[in-house]
C-alpha cells in the first residue's frame, strides 16, 4: 500500500476516533438517553462539545478532497516524494486541529486548518500537471 493510501487510511480511523471522542463528550453533558434518541429537540450542549461536534463535521470536508487528491495522485502514477510530504502533512495537521478546536486556540486552529488545506491541493496540483 502506498504512503498515500496509508494516511488515508489512518485519516479514516482519525475521523472515527473524533466521532467517538464528541459522542462521549456529549454523553456528559445531555446524557447517554437523549444521545440515543431521534434527538427531536436539541439541547444546550458545553462549549467543549459544540467545538468537538464542529471538529468531526470539519474533518468529513476535508477528509472528502485529501481522498480526492489521494485517488488522483494514485490512479495517475503521479505519487512521489512530494505527495508523501503532503500526505502525513495533512494527517498531522488534522491531528493537531483537534485540540486546537477545542480549546478554542485561536489563530492556531486557523493556521493548522490551512496547512492541511494546503497540502491537500498540492497534492490535488501535483496529479493534475
Amino acid at each position: 500500500m502506498s504512503a498515500e493510501l496509508t494516511a488515508l487510511g489512518l485519516a479514516a480511523l482519525l475521523q472515527a476516533t473524533q466521532i467517538m471522542l464528541a459522542g462521549a463528550v456529549m454523553n456528559r453533558d445531555v446524557g447517554a438517553k437523549w444521545n440515543a434518541s431521534a434527538r427531536d429537540t436539541q439541547p444546550e450542549f458545553s462549549p467543549l462539545t459544540g467545538r468537538l461536534r464542529r471538529a468531526v463535521n470539519n474533518h468529513f470536508e476535508g477528509l472528502v478532497l485529501f481522498t480526492i487528491a489521494v485517488v488522483l495522485v494514485t490512479m495517475s502514477d503521479a505519487t512521489n516524494v512530494w505527495t508523501v510530504f503532503f500526505s502525513w502533512l495533512y494527517l498531522l495537521a488534522r491531528i493537531l486541529y483537534i485540540p486546537a478546536y477545542a480549546f478554542g486556540l485561536s489563530p492556531w486552529r486557523s493556521l493548522i486548518w490551512g496547512v492541511g488545506f494546503f497540502s491537500t491541493v498540492a497534492m490535488i496540483l501535483i496529479a493534475l500537471l
